[in-house]
């Protein structure tokens, strides 16, 4: 029996199945286990300063759940999970509890940081414009 893969995918924005599929083409999603996971970045520097972080939160959870439904009409079993502001970390909370066979990373410049710091193969997917 095939065991699904369990891919941990780092998404700053709705992503679609399509993306993915392209990123990972030797890939099945059917059946695959997938944790979407979104960082909450405040866009305005006064909303950091003065810690008002739940607007990013719930965008973060918008935009996760929204990718991890995709993911799910692909055939994938998908959750949705809201990251830290910083990618890396929350990659690295992500991984605390989820045991990722590969990690898709939808950030520009962010595979090779995350290549470097962790044990899980890492892939990078591009952007739609």
């Amino acid at each position: 029996m095939m065991v699904p893969m369990r891919l941990l995918v780092l998404a700053p924005h709705v992503i679609g199945a399509d993306e993915v599929r392209a990123a990972l083409p030797n890939d099945d999603l059917s059946g695959a286990q997938v944790l979407v996971v979104t960082p909450a970045h405040n866009e305005s520097a006064v909303a950091f300063w003065v810690s008002d972080a739940d607007e990013a939160i719930a965008d973060a959870a918008n935009e996760a759940e929204e990718t991890a439904r995709a993911l799910q009409d692909a055939g994938a079993r998908a959750r949705a999970q809201v990251g830290d502001d910083d990618p890396l970390l929350a990659l690295h909370d992500a991984l605390s509890t989820y045991p990722a066979d590969r990690i898709l990373v939808f950030d520009d410049g962010l595979a090779s940081e995350a290549r470097e710091r962790f044990e899980v193969p890492v892939a990078h997917g591009h952007l739609r414009a």
